[in-house]
């Protein structure tokens, strides 16, 4: 069996461009090779994925270039973009308006159905396994096992396997306090309606939110879950009377970005098969700020 190649990891010497430093410590390697390095995916700085060739870095950084691990796939950006991707896992950033899955509908459009069929254009044997779901409406990071094993482990053992998964929400209306957490269990009914439930029918159902930004009549927040009940986010802000611009399933009057203000921002978890830590995190969807600090987007 073919020996895999040590992963290069050292720390940068002075603030500047991750390319540039790239070049002036990896004096053996040729421009085109360390470019290549960001193009497919294999250069990380303090954990984080890096592919802006101007990305800074700052002195004292850890910069990382993951050998043999990472390949390539290409995907139409508009429905989604792969984020990583190697022999056992890949995240992926959904675009909203794309289920996830098949629901019992015929749904050919689905995030499992794309990056699927471009597995197999690879290798007609090659398979995909769903590890967690988002709405359709919400967009952000989503992690796929690409073996029964790899899935399993990551579903068996989530809470810990997942050392930090965030969201951030454009909500109506100013939130108070800036920081606090909703502690309010959840059930759901024969309409497929999820509610906060007030008697021990209900699950325990936990969130934590920061708010980032205030305008007139919004508020840009960032949630974490503690547990990760159906919905749980959109039904906890419209208990404390805050609902998601968008969500007309949960109370929303604000329809104006023409879709649910969510989105999976942050996704950090143990690789199940080399017990690295790796951590995602993608930018702000830009009509989220707007809406916050203009009233439109």
């Amino acid at each position: 069996m073919k020996r895999q190649k040590a992963n290069i990891v050292f720390k940068a010497t002075e603030d500047c461009g991750v390319l540039e430093l790239l070049k002036k410590t990896l004096t053996e390697k040729s421009g085109t090779t360390i470019k290549s390095y960001l193009t497919h995916r294999q250069v990380f700085v303090n954990d984080r994925l890096t592919l802006r060739h101007d990305s800074p870095v700052k002195k004292g950084d850890r910069i990382e270039i993951r050998m043999g691990r990472t390949e390539h796939l290409a995907m139409d950006s508009r429905l989604l973009r792969i984020v990583y991707a190697d022999n056992d896992i890949i995240v992926i950033d959904k675009q909203h308006g794309l289920l996830s899955v098949a629901t019992n509908r015929f749904e050919q459009r689905t995030a499992f159905r794309l990056l699927s069929d471009l597995v197999k254009q690879q290798d007609p044997t090659n398979k995909i396994f769903v590890v967690h779901r988002l709405d359709r409406e919400t967009s952000g990071l989503m992690l796929f096992a690409r073996s029964e094993e790899c899935k399993q482990r990551l579903q068996q053992d989530w809470t810990n396997m997942v050392t930090d998964r965030r969201y951030v929400a454009v909500a109506e209306g100013n939130i108070f306090p800036d920081e606090a957490y909703i502690d309010a269990p959840l059930a759901e009914n024969r309409a497929m309606q999820v509610y906060v439930a007030r008697n021990e029918e209900g699950r325990p159902a936990r969130t934590d939110y920061r708010v980032l930004q205030r305008g007139l009549n919004h508020t840009l927040v960032e949630l974490h879950l503690d547990t990760g009940r159906k919905n749980q986010i959109r039904v906890h802000l419209k208990h404390i009377g805050h609902p998601i611009v968008g969500d007309k399933k949960y109370g929303a009057k604000d329809f104006s970005m023409g879709r649910l203000a969510l989105h999976a921002s942050r996704l950090c978890f143990i690789h199940p098969i080399s017990g690295e830590q790796l951590n995602f995190e993608t930018e702000i969807p830009s009509r989220f700020i707007k809406l916050v600090e203009n009233g439109s987007c």
